[in-house]
């Protein structure tokens, strides 16, 4: 299987609420193409309300199998990476789980509904290291129809007695 890897780091804030259920808020605001040297949960900038963090960094993978995904990512007209945050209980509170370029790996990951995932601008080096990906790897794939079996009419057609019941025992 193709894949290759590139370490990005990844910038969040928390955000402050007026809301009596909730006091903040969580969201990953950008990628850097690299890994910075600053410990992760580094804090950037602090506003009233706000904190913007450096969260660490993460190993960006990209499979040879997905380059028709990266390809409709790169032709969006606005190419974004996809940051995955996890609810955690040490401090501060979240925890960096994933980032992809992959927009339907992202999409399924919020039918569950407990992380908080938000798209960010993918710099311009990663975009140029996806397409050289795509532009090497890919591999157009004709659809491909499939037919269905024909339903058995008698499938769920009455039956008469089956030997072996409780009606024989009589």
């Amino acid at each position: 299987m193709v894949r290759e890897t590139w370490e990005v780091g990844v910038i969040v804030e928390r955000r402050a609420l007026d809301n009596p259920w909730v006091d903040h808020v969580w969201m990953p605001v950008s990628v850097l193409p690299g890994a910075p040297s600053a410990a992760p949960w580094t804090v950037l900038h602090e506003t009233d309300g706000l904190t913007r963090f450096y969260a660490g960094t993460f190993e960006l993978e990209l499979f040879g199998c997905d380059t028709g995904m990266y390809r409709d990512n790169l032709h969006s007209g606005r190419p974004s990476l996809w940051i995955a945050l996890r609810s955690t209980e040490s401090p501060p509170g979240v925890a960096l789980h994933l980032v992809t370029a992959d927009p339907y790996e992202s999409e399924s990951r919020t039918e569950v509904g407990t992380d908080i995932i938000e798209a960010v601008p993918m710099p311009i080096e990663l975009q140029q290291w996806l397409a050289a990906f795509v532009e090497k790897h890919h591999v157009e794939r004709p659809f491909i129809k499939r037919q269905r079996n024909r339903a058995d009419a008698d499938a769920l057609a009455r039956r008469g007695p089956r030997s072996g019941t409780m009606d024989d025992a009589e």
